[in-house]
């Protein structure tokens, strides 16, 4: 399993980042242009991909929201606007757009990331997506899509930016299954802890473990089984009718 796929239809279900070459710039200014892979990007003013770089950098504005998942070496990232974070695989954090950033890339760093490049209504700055967070009781998915018993779920909304329609956190859960259906949202899902088995419309099943992220776009459907506890950080965006 790749360490980051694409849930599709058509092509194969797991899609490697990279469909676009390196060096893909989100929008003018980016900082990160050079080391960074778009493997998707939609009508919704969203893309999610990978970046690898190292060395320092600096942005004055940044010039989108993006939320990131370090999944290999060591990132730090200031803000004017206050804060300061020191990143190893597995942690999270969102960029919003205007941020006055500073980064510091040790060789072989590497992160998951899903951005929107629209009009933005967060505030700048840079918001943790903590592993450790308090989790509050959610809703499980709807009975009649459940093979079994309802799971207990529990997440932590951490950033919304209501003008793109974005969230992210944490969540987990106990196991469950659910039956295909066409996906609600654009999803970005890194697994922290267990494992996930996505079914895509052709059948193949895909396993995503700790580690490992999958982006699964709006419509594409998606049958979900978890034979065990599993943890997740999540960027979902919900699609305008």
């Amino acid at each position: 399993m790749p360490a980051f796929s694409i849930l599709l239809p058509n092509p194969p279900v797991a899609g490697r980042a990279g469909a676009h070459s390196g060096g893909a710039a989100l929008s003018g200014g980016d900082p990160f242009a050079a080391g960074r892979e778009v493997a998707w990007s939609g009508p919704d003013a969203l893309a999610a991909g990978q970046v690898a770089v190292s060395g320092v950098g600096e942005c004055e504005d940044f010039p989108h929201t993006e939320i990131l998942v370090v999944t290999g070496g060591r990132l730090i990232l200031s803000s004017a606007e206050g804060g300061r974070r020191e990143l190893s695989p597995g942690q999270g954090v969102v960029i919003a757009r205007g941020t006055a950033l500073r980064f510091e890339a040790a060789p072989g760093t590497r992160w998951a990331f899903c951005a929107g490049t629209g009009l933005a209504s967060a505030a700048p700055g840079l918001t943790e997506l903590p592993e450790d967070a308090v989790l509050s009781p959610s809703s499980p998915p709807p009975i009649e899509l459940l093979e079994g018993p309802a799971p207990q779920c529990r997440s932590f909304n951490a950033f919304t930016d209501e003008a793109m329609r974005l969230r992210a956190g944490i969540w987990d859960s106990t196991p469950y299954r659910r039956v295909s259906r066409p996906h609600r949202v654009n999803e970005l899902m890194h697994v922290l802890a267990g494992s996930v088995t996505l079914t895509g419309a052709d059948g193949r099943p895909v396993r995503i473990g700790a580690g490992e992220t999958v982006f699964v776009p709006h419509g594409v459907p998606c049958a979900w089984t978890n034979d065990e506890h599993v943890a997740k950080i999540y960027v979902v965006q919900e699609v305008a009718a």
